[in-house]
C-alpha cells in the first residue's frame, strides 16, 4: 500500500459520451485549475487530466486525442462501446489506480464546480482518503426532479443503504481507497454507494452547481430511473423483505375471507356474487405480479453477476 505523498499526484478523471460541443471549453477549465493547484504546490506537476470517451458517437474522441497531442497534461481512454456512464468512471479510477496519488471524478458538462477540487485536495491532505463532493442546494433543478432525488436518498437511507445525501459522483479518491476498491467485482454498479462501503476516513466539501454549459444532458429521466432502481436493487434487499411482508399480510386477510365465508355458510347468509371475487382476484394477481418482478430484478442481477463479464473494455489510448 502506498504511503501519503507530501505533494500527491492528482488525475482528474472525467467521463465523456457524446461531448464535442462542451468539451472544448471544460477541457481548457480543468487545464486552469489544475495548473492553479500545482503552482501552489498542493498537487504534483505530474498530474493530468483523463478523459474517459464512453463509445461516443460525435468527434468527442477525435477532440481528446488532439488535446493529448498539444499538451502532455491531457490523457485519454476510449471503451469499445458505450456502457454507461458508472463503467466510464470506473475504468478512469481502475486506469488512474497505479499511476496517481489521488483522483478526482467530474463529469464533462461544467455543471459542478470545478473550483471544488482545491478544498477536496486540502481535506485529503488533512488526513481524508475520501473527499464527496455535496450539492449545497438544487435550486437549478426543476421541482420534479428535485423532489425525486432527495425523495431517492431518503429511501435509500430508510432501506439501510449508506449514501451520502445529494452526492452524486464528483468526489476524490486516494490510491490506498482505490486498491481496496479493486476488489469489489460487482457488474451492477452504483459507485456513490460503494465508496462507502470501503470506509476509510471521509469528509464531504459542498458546491454549488451550475446550468450546463454547453450542449444536452445525456441523462433523460429514463436512464436517471434506472440508476435510482439499480442503487436500490444494489445496495438493499428490503424490497424482497417488503415482499415477504405484504404476501403474509395478503394471506391474513385471505384467512380471514374464508373464516367469514363459512361462517356466513353455516348462517345461511351467503349470497353466490361476482363482485367481490373479481376483486380479491385483481388484487391477489396485481401483487404476485409486482412481487414476481421485483423477484426478477434481483434474480437478472444474480445473472449478470454469476457471467462475470468485463464491466469495461479499452479500445484506445492516447
Amino acid at each position: 500500500m502506498k504511503e501519503r505523498a507530501s505533494v500527491p499526484v492528482l488525475y482528474i478523471i472525467v467521463p465523456c459520451y457524446n461531448e464535442q460541443e462542451v468539451l472544448p471549453i471544460t477541457s481548457g477549465q480543468f487545464l486552469a485549475q489544475l495548473q492553479s493547484m500545482a503552482a501552489s504546490g498542493k498537487v504534483s506537476a505530474q498530474s493530468k487530466i483523463l478523459f474517459v470517451d464512453d463509445g461516443s458517437r460525435d468527434g468527442t474522441w477525435d477532440i481528446i486525442t488532439r488535446l493529448a497531442a498539444d499538451d502532455a497534461r491531457f490523457a485519454g481512454i476510449r471503451q469499445s462501446r458505450n456502457r454507461g456512464h458508472q463503467n466510464a468512471v470506473l475504468a478512469g479510477l481502475m486506469e488512474a489506480k497505479d499511476r496517481a496519488d489521488i483522483t478526482i471524478s467530474i463529469d464533462c458538462d461544467g455543471q459542478d464546480d470545478i473550483s471544488a477540487m482545491e478544498k477536496m485536495v486540502d481535506e485529503y491532505r488533512a488526513g481524508s482518503e475520501i473527499v464527496y463532493g455535496v450539492r449545497s442546494s438544487r435550486r437549478t433543478d426543476t421541482f420534479f426532479k428535485r423532489f425525486t432525488a432527495q425523495s431517492f436518498y431518503r429511501l435509500l437511507r430508510h432501506w439501510g443503504a449508506e449514501v451520502v445525501f445529494n452526492h452524486a459522483d464528483y468526489r476524490l479518491v486516494s490510491s490506498r481507497v482505490l486498491e481496496a476498491f479493486a476488489d469489489f467485482h460487482e457488474v451492477n454498479l452504483f459507485l456513490r454507494g460503494m465508496f462507502p462501503l470501503v470506509g476509510f476516513k471521509s469528509t464531504c466539501v459542498s458546491y454549488e452547481r451550475h446550468e450546463r454549459i454547453a450542449g444536452k444532458s445525456h441523462y433523460p429521466l429514463a436512464k436517471m430511473l434506472a440508476l435510482a432502481f439499480d442503487g436500490i436493487t444494489s445496495l438493499s434487499v428490503k424490497p424482497v423483505r417488503i415482499i415477504t411482508m405484504l404476501g403474509i399480510f395478503v394471506s391474513l386477510l385471505s384467512f380471514a375471507g374464508v373464516v367469514w365465508t363459512v361462517i356466513d355458510y353455516f348462517l345461511g347468509e351467503s349470497v353466490i356474487g361476482w363482485a367481490s371475487t373479481v376483486c380479491i382476484v385483481c388484487f391477489i394477481g396485481g401483487v404476485q405480479l409486482v412481487s414476481l418482478g421485483i423477484l426478477g430484478e434481483y434474480i437478472g442481477k444474480i445473472y449478470l453477476e454469476v457471467k462475470a463479464r468485463p464491466r469495461y473494455i479499452i479500445s484506445e489510448r492516447t
